[in-house]
């Protein structure tokens, strides 16, 4: 007799079934983006009746406040541009506010990378001085720095509200950008050296790449209390060619408040920038935010 065939066929293994969410996480987590939604439904809506009463004329406005435009106009950022002298002072606060953001940058870069490499006593004292910057409120600095500024012949000068601004940010940004180096292991500066790289290439091309994120941080949190200042453009701007569109702006109310389109129409040209750089530098702000949250 021949043996029973063995069957070969190895058992049937029975699925996991699949994780079950459980509901009270669900509700949660759907009553938090609701929550957010709505919250973000509440922040965009000034900003959308702001750009559609730009597009309406004054009757429209009288007659509907929040409606739409009948007939789409763009006549009102032609003359908020030019007769309102709006594009005079576009161009000065974007000048200024770059200008300072990039100077300031560039030296605190320069400043973190030496504190957060450096075995010398003397760093946390430096450190110290810094993060000083930081405890004492700007403005009380406010007549120093007009005489300052007045014995070298900078007040109602751009240059001499740059070099302002670029000083007031340093001790954020090395706070911030130091922490940072402090967080990238030595063993990639050890490496760099054993193939030949010097401190200027090493600090370009390996450094730089990884603190991107704090730098977008710096940047953009930088970029908008400098472009929103109306303090020191008002103490040390005098002449209206060289006001920032803050101080602009109360002129700009007093010889149009009734002109309200053009007032909208000078409103939006004022955001669009602080917009489109939090639209474009999203991604590393979080970024630059949760570094070093989790390992």
């Amino acid at each position: 007799m021949s043996a029973p065939a063995i069957s070969r066929t190895p058992p049937a293994q029975h699925e996991a079934p699949p994780a079950r969410v459980p509901r009270k996480r669900s509700a949660s987590a759907a009553a938090t983006s609701l929550f957010l939604w709505g919250y973000a439904a509440i922040a965009v809506l000034p900003l959308l009746v702001m750009v559609v009463n730009s597009l309406r004329t004054t009757r429209e406005m009288a007659a509907d406040p929040l409606g739409l435009p009948a007939d789409p106009n763009f006549a009102s950022y032609s003359k908020a541009w030019v007769q309102a002298s709006f594009g005079t002072f576009f161009t000065n606060s974007l000048l200024v506010t770059v200008s300072s953001v990039v100077l300031s940058t560039t030296v605190s870069l320069l400043a973190a990378y030496a504190l957060a490499r450096s075995r010398s006593r003397i760093t946390s004292v430096i450190e110290a001085v810094f993060l000083s910057g930081l405890m004492l409120p700007v403005y009380l600095a406010i007549l120093p720095v007009f005489y300052l500024l007045d014995g070298m012949g900078l007040v109602d000068s751009k240059i001499g509200l740059i070099l302002v601004y670029a000083a007031l940010s340093v001790p954020f940004s090395v706070f911030v950008l130091t922490s940072f180096f402090r967080q990238l292991p030595e063993e990639l500066e050890e490496a760099a050296r054993i193939d030949g790289a010097g401190s200027i290439r090493m600090f370009w091309n390996i450094m730089l790449p990884l603190v991107r994120p704090a730098i977008a941080t710096v940047i953009v949190f930088r970029f908008v209390p400098i472009w929103n200042d109306f303090f020191y453009p008002l103490v040390l701007l005098r002449s209206r060619e060289n006001y920032t569109l803050p101080v602009g702006l109360t002129t700009f109310f007093g010889e149009y408040q009734t002109d309200w389109p053009t007032l909208f129409a000078g409103l939006v040209i004022a955001t669009l920038p602080l917009v489109i750089l939090f639209l474009v530098a999203t991604r590393q702000i979080v970024a630059g935010l949760t570094a070093g949250m989790s390992k």
